[in-house]
């Protein structure tokens, strides 16, 4: 690959290649765009930029949901000198508050979006009260429905590898968002690392259905690709949700040879693939899967290779690694085509400054690690003690990071920088690991962050959200991130003080659900009744403690106790009374397996995450064709509402 000093010298080193990028919208659905044609589209959009006013230093946040104007506005963005910044569209009100607060942390920044999400801002912000902060965005705003001209171009500026290239803020954050500022130099010096490691070659074929906003899907699997000129192929995330089985239909057809994805994404296509055949696919021309973004399973990935052998997927393929977007993306790389290597590690001697003790597979002590390799070129790894004194091979410890890669800190954030870095310069990541001959094991979190459906959710956060159920104040909540034996992600756990009968504890458990999977789309897994929050002597709450009951069913009682209350409530499934009442409880009741959902139930009470949402949403457009919006699920939240929406809706056309 060449080697530019900046992402303005990449496009401009890359316009005349004969490669391209190819978006997938469907089945049978797609477009393909030169590099060449990226490049002039990027500065036709540069042009209105400039117009609008946008200079080089501002900030343009993205909030898009199709992956090629994305990218367009991102080129066109970089080429003036103007930052981008990426932040997920999302479906819930969440989404929209964590937008409004970036737009305020950044001061006065421009917004590239389409109408119906700007009119949706809009809306939500005269709701939470934060009109004025929308008001000073929206006198800054450019949509893309009114982009009909881009044959004039854009004034280009020159950068230096020092140069701030674009702010990644923190997903699924539901508090203050950190913004992660990247360099030209901190993005160019990861990609040599990675390609180094990775020996990309034009050869290779990219397809990845990763969101743009994730470091993964934008750094790595669009930026890296361009810049070893791979040819291309980028599915929408909602899209992949929705029919996850297109993602290896692609990958066979276009023999593509680079693949990712985190846990989420093989336990969701393999969930949909159930027992169907895929000897009809050809993926021996694939040979390597990156599997990052969250914890890795080993577990999931036997059980993704040995389904997939009929596909003829090599073994070898699963490429397991580490990384954040604090280092650019990647971090750690083992070697391309080594087999998967696990260890097997007694999960009661896994604090820091303990060595690590092997325990037998199949233990029900044994956490099963996956090597997630060594450094990759130009960034640098050390475990360390909670001093930061590094420490030996075999102790577990913090992982810190250095190198051409890592950021230099977060944007407007002097406190937390003053906490990332330790004193000579090396970024704590918040993760805890070990390394064992040479390669790193990522054994758990310091910062007690939740990984759920590859992003990150931090408890304090979430409790924030369940503390507006009548009667629960600060510190009557705790959420933790639990991970029961043989199960392959974070399940969501509440842990609420109540001292009295557990009958008068179900409303308060309806509501915590409720609000959590309204507001954030997670679901919950349990919300468990407890006579004390466990504390620190400083006052911070022990959610281990907590995490650790939970696995050893020391809430067992009071949980079955619950459930028979809840089925004693529910009494008989009302009968329905529509076709389209029938229609759509029948849609529910697949998506929601086991649930047997009653006419009145709140979906959000039930916990329907926003995966199932999306589920629901596509199987009722599917009977009832562009009558109900995705977003309209959260306006009527049951099954007899939004049956008399709907209902509603088709008597009005039909007058």
């Amino acid at each position: 690959m060449s080697t530019p000093a900046t992402l303005i010298e990449l496009i401009e080193g890359n316009r005349k290649i004969e490669r391209s990028i190819t978006y997938l919208e469907g089945e049978h659905n797609e477009r393909r765009v030169s590099f060449g044609d990226l490049y002039d589209r990027a500065l036709g959009i540069l042009y209105h930029l400039q117009k609008l006013g946008a200079k080089r230093g501002d900030h343009l946040i993205l909030f898009l949901g199709d992956n090629e104007p994305f990218i367009d506005a991102f080129w066109g963005a970089v080429l003036g000198g103007i930052i981008p910044v990426p932040v997920a569209l999302g479906i819930s009100d969440e989404h929209r508050h964590k937008l409004l607060r970036i737009a305020r942390k950044l001061g006065n920044p421009y917004l590239y979006t389409d109408r119906r999400s700007l009119e949706r801002i809009e809306a939500f912000a005269a709701q939470v009260g934060e009109a004025p902060t929308f008001a000073k965005l929206k006198s800054r705003v450019f949509l893309v429905d009114q982009l009909d001209d881009i044959s004039r171009a854009g004034k280009t500026q020159v950068a230096t590898a020092s140069d701030v290239a674009f702010i990644q803020f923190s997903s699924g954050s539901t508090s203050e968002p950190k913004g992660v500022v990247l360099t030209h130099g901190n993005i160019l010096a990861n990609c040599r690392g990675v390609s180094e490691i990775a020996a990309f070659t034009e050869d290779d074929v990219s397809l990845s259905w990763m969101p743009l906003t994730h470091d993964m899907g934008l750094i790595g699997f669009h930026i890296f690709m361009f810049a070893n000129r791979l040819h291309q192929h980028l599915m929408p995330t909602e899209l992949f949700v929705r029919r996850p089985l297109l993602w290896l239909t692609f990958a066979s057809s276009r023999r593509a040879t680079i693949l990712c994805s985190p846990n989420f994404g093989y336990r969701h296509y393999l969930k949909v693939l159930g027992d169907r055949p895929v000897d009809g696919l050809d993926l021996s021309p694939v040979r390597l899967i990156f599997n990052g973004a969250e914890p890795i399973s080993a577990e999931l990935c036997e059980e993704f290779l040995k389904r997939m052998q009929p596909a003829k997927l090599a073994r070898n393929a699963m490429y397991p690694v580490y990384g954040l977007a604090e280092a650019s993306l990647a971090a750690t790389f083992p070697a391309p085509g080594a087999p998967l290597r696990t260890i097997q590690l007694d999960r009661h001697h896994l604090t820091v400054g303990e060595a690590a003790r092997d325990t037998a597979p199949g233990s029900r002590d044994a956490v099963n690690l996956v090597s997630v390799g060594r450094a990759i070129p130009y960034c640098k790894v050390r475990i360390c003690a909670d001093d930061d004194r590094e420490l030996p091979e075999g102790v577990i410890g913090n992982i810190l990071i250095s190198g051409e890669n890592v950021t230099q800190g977060y944007f407007a954030d002097s406190a937390v920088n003053a906490t990332t870095f330790s004193a000579d310069g090396w970024l704590r990541t918040g993760d805890l690991g070990v390394i064992r001959q040479g390669e790193l094991y990522i054994t758990g979190r310091a910062k007690e962050i939740l990984f759920v459906n590859g992003q990150n959710y931090y408890p304090h956060d979430l409790e924030g959200i369940a503390q507006a159920a009548e009667g629960l104040d600060l510190g009557k909540v705790a959420i933790a991130g639990v991970r029961p034996a043989g199960a392959q992600t974070d399940q969501i756990v509440v842990f609420v003080l109540h001292r009295g009968e557990i009958k008068d504890f179900v409303p308060v458990a309806n509501e915590v659900s409720r609000l959590i999977n309204e507001h954030t789309g997670l679901e919950v897994a349990d919300v468990v009744p407890v006579k004390r929050i466990p504390k620190t002597t400083s006052g911070k709450i022990q959610r281990h403690v907590l995490e650790e009951a939970y696995l050893a069913g020391e809430f067992a009682n009071e949980l079955a106790e619950l459930a028979a209350l809840r089925a004693a409530r529910r009494g008989p499934v009302s009968a329905s009374r529509s076709d389209i009442e029938e229609k759509i409880r029948t849609i529910c009741d697949a998506a929601l397996e086991g649930k047997k959902l009653d006419l009145h139930d709140n979906l959000f009470e039930v916990g329907a995450s926003s995966l199932k949402l999306i589920e629901i949403h596509e199987q009722i457009d599917r009977e009832f064709p562009g009558q109900v919006d995705l977003t309209e699920l959260f306006d009527y939240p049951t099954i007899a509402e939004l049956a008399a929406h709907l209902e509603a809706k088709l008597q009005a056309n039909s007058g």
